[in-house]
């Protein structure tokens, strides 16, 4: 298997929130060492290869990854927990969830 994470570089190059974040917790949890690599898709380069990766497979969020297996079809995961669970095999923290539950919910606030 071969695990791609593709993150976003703005097209005022700073790096994207939400990429950083995603990183950050798969550094945290001791899981980063499954990425095999990280591919980058440069809002100011078309010709990124991140870029040619969203588009081929039609993805407008960040970050994503790219899953393949030998003989068969590769999978795209846009949701970091949905990847967690299927790829790696582990859950996310309450907190981990909090976080996205947050994101998804903007109207939404911690009490």
């Amino acid at each position: 298997m071969n695990i791609s994470m593709i993150k976003k570089i703005k097209e005022d190059g700073s790096p994207c929130r939400k990429c950083a974040e995603v990183e950050l917790r798969l550094k945290e949890a001791g899981l980063f060492n499954r990425i095999d690599q990280v591919i980058i898709a440069d809002e100011r380069d078309p010709d990124s290869a991140g870029m040619h990766l969203a588009a081929q497979y039609e993805v407008d969020r960040a970050p994503f990854f790219l899953v393949e297996k030998e003989g068969e079809a590769p999978r795209i995961y846009t949701v970091y927990l949905k990847f967690l669970k299927e790829v790696l095999g582990t859950t996310a923290s309450e907190q981990d969830e909090a976080k996205d539950i947050l994101e998804k919910n903007p109207d939404l606030d911690f009490l």
